[in-house]
């Protein structure tokens, strides 16, 4: 969550040690799924949020850290492509788990390529 990702030292914020993990891991598995980099164009997100326990949670803390992660990974050009964004609370699993899928907005009068 963004409450573990950025650290702040004064009027500077950084992103953690746990945060340089997390961008890793995900880099990782974006390599491993041979995934499309530098996706472009406006996009939609969709999030399901699996927490490791019960723990009452903001679901809107889930968002910036793996935007960020996806961006640094190369996938996005820039996580402000998003103009739709939809994130969903799931069952809890062991460790947590974060589905994601990304999907193009179609502009009226825009052909699908």
């Amino acid at each position: 969550t963004v409450n573990t990702y950025w650290r702040r030292r004064g009027s500077t914020y950084f992103v953690s040690k746990a945060g340089e993990r997390y961008r890793r891991a995900v880099a990782l598995i974006v390599r491993q799924q041979r995934l499309k980099l530098s996706l472009s164009g406006r996009l939609a997100i969709k999030i399901i949020a699996e927490p490791p326990d019960k723990r009452r949670r903001d679901l809107d803390n889930i968002l910036k850290a793996p935007l960020d992660a996806l961006t640094h990974a190369g996938l996005l050009m820039d996580d402000e492509q998003f103009d739709e964004i939809n994130i969903v609370r799931a069952q809890p699993v062991s460790g947590g788990r974060l589905g994601v899928k990304i999907y193009p907005i179609m502009l009226e009068g825009q052909v699908k390529k």
